[in-house]
């Protein structure tokens, strides 16, 4: 059983309710929710924060507790030089996700400064990104882990 953090950035506890034509109708208690019941033999954690020391204080005690991260790290993930360092700092294997493509945006969301130090980045596939990033951290395909749930 593997014990597994998912932290989500500024903005996506409003998920379902901002741009939604953009970011989806669900909310970000029901990609959480979707996202256990996927994975019900392990441990799935989760804290959303607005604030930048919130999620690097969360990153560094995941180092040794947790098994893996599931980053989205919304808006500081192209600010947060220290969101960067602390993933860079800790052992425990940390995966990147965005729901959506951010290549496809704004030129200032072409620069991950927290990709460069995660062990990979999922985006544009919506929710299903976490899931995805699930599957990487637990060492698993897909065909595997659906037959296993």
């Amino acid at each position: 059983m593997a014990r597994l953090l998912v932290l989500n950035g500024p903005n996506l506890n409003l998920l379902g309710t901002r741009e939604p034509e953009r970011y989806g109708h669900r909310t970000l208690d029901e990609v959480i929710h979707d996202l256990r019941a996927a994975f019900p033999g392990h441990t799935i954690d989760h804290l959303q924060s607005n604030l930048e020391g919130e999620l690097v204080t969360a990153v560094q005690q995941a180092d040794g507790r947790y098994d893996g991260v599931v980053l989205n790290a919304g808006g500081y993930t192209h600010t947060s030089v220290a969101l960067r360092d602390a993933i860079a700092a800790v052992r425990t294997p940390v995966v990147e996700v965005h729901l959506t493509n951010l290549l496809a945006r704004e030129p200032f969301r072409h620069v991950s400064l927290t990709g460069a130090v995660c062990r990979g980045s999922i985006m544009g596939l919506g929710a299903d990104g976490y899931r995805l990033a699930v599957l990487h951290l637990l060492g698993v395909g897909p065909s595997k882990a659906e037959a296993s749930s």
